[in-house]
C-alpha cells in the first residue's frame, strides 16, 4: 500500500532539503509531481511520484543494500574515527530521516558484507539472537589448524572473561591456516576471540555471507541494492 506524505516532509526526510527550503524549491519550480509542476508544500504526495530538477528521487522507498565493506573501514557515523562505510554511499543518505545504519558491525580489520538499512525493524529481526540468523567468514590464522579445532567450535568455545561459552559453530578447514567458520551469534570480535581462545591467530578476516544474502562478485568498496 502506498503512504502518502507531505510533501515537505517526503522531500526533508530523504535528505533533500529542510522543510522549510521545499517552500523556495517549489517557488523556484524545481519540484514535480507525476510531471506536474508543485504548488503546495503541505500537499499530500506518493514520493515516488517526485521529480527534483528532472531527476526521479534516490531510494524514495526503503533502503536495504550490501556493501562489500574494504579494509580500515570503520561501521560508525563519528567522522573522528577515520574512513567511514557510510563514506562509500550516497551524500545525501546521511541526511535521511530514519537514518541508514548498518546491521551489527564488522571492525576495521575485518572485511566483507555489512547490510545497511533505514528499517529498525529489519535491524532487530537480524541481529536478535533469537532469529538464528548464519554468517559465514572466512579466516586466515597464524598457525597451522589442526582437527581438534572443529570438535572444539562444534562444542561451543569458552571466551576468556565470558561466563557461558558460545553456541556451536561450524568450522571447515580450507587448507592449512584457513577455515570457513558459519555462527549465528553476534558477540564482540567473537571469531577473533573463539580462535585466540584455541590458542590461535587470526591474520584476516572477510565475512562473505549474512542470512541469505551472499556477497558473490561484489568488489571491495561496491554495493547492491538488496530490495
Amino acid at each position: 500500500m502506498t503512504v502518502l506524505k507531505r510533501l515537505d516532509q517526503a522531500l526533508s526526510n530523504l535528505g533533500y532539503c529542510s522543510r522549510r527550503e521545499v517552500r523556495y524549491w517549489i517557488r523556484d519550480k524545481r519540484i514535480r509531481i507525476n510531471g506536474e509542476l508543485a504548488k503546495n508544500a503541505s500537499q499530500k504526495v506518493d514520493p515516488n511520484s517526485l521529480m527534483v530538477d528532472h531527476q526521479p528521487l534516490d531510494h524514495p522507498g526503503d533502503i536495504l543494500i550490501m556493501l562489500n565493506k574494504p579494509l580500515d573501514y570503520v561501521c560508525s557515523h563519528d567522522i573522528n574515527e577515520g574512513q567511514r562505510i557510510y563514506d562509500l554511499l550516497p551524500p545525501i543518505w546521511q541526511a535521511r530521516n530514519p537514518q541508514v545504519v548498518s546491521v551489527g558491525r564488522l571492525d576495521k580489520d575485518t572485511t566483507g558484507l555489512i547490510l545497511i538499512t533505514d528499517q529498525s525493524a529489519l535491524v532487530q529481526q537480524l541481529t536478535s539472537p533469537k532469529q538464528h540468523v548464519d554468517k559465514v567468514y572466512i579466516v586466515k590464522v597464524e598457525k597451522a589448524l589442526d582437527d581438534n579445532i572443529i570438535e572444539q567450535f562444534a562444542a561451543g568455545v569458552q571466551l576468556i572473561s565470558e561466563t557461558e561459552p558460545c553456541l556451536p559453530a561450524k568450522l571447515e578447514i580450507i587448507d592449512t591456516q584457513t577455515a570457513k567458520v558459519t555462527l549465528n551469534e553476534g558477540k564482540y570480535h567473537q571469531v577473533r576471540r573463539m580462535f585466540a581462545a584455541c590458542g590461535n591467530h587470526v591474520v584476516s578476516l572477510h565475512r562473505e555471507q549474512f542470512g541469505q544474502y551472499s556477497l558473490g562478485d561484489l568488489a571491495p568498496g561496491e554495493w547492491r541494492d538488496l530490495i
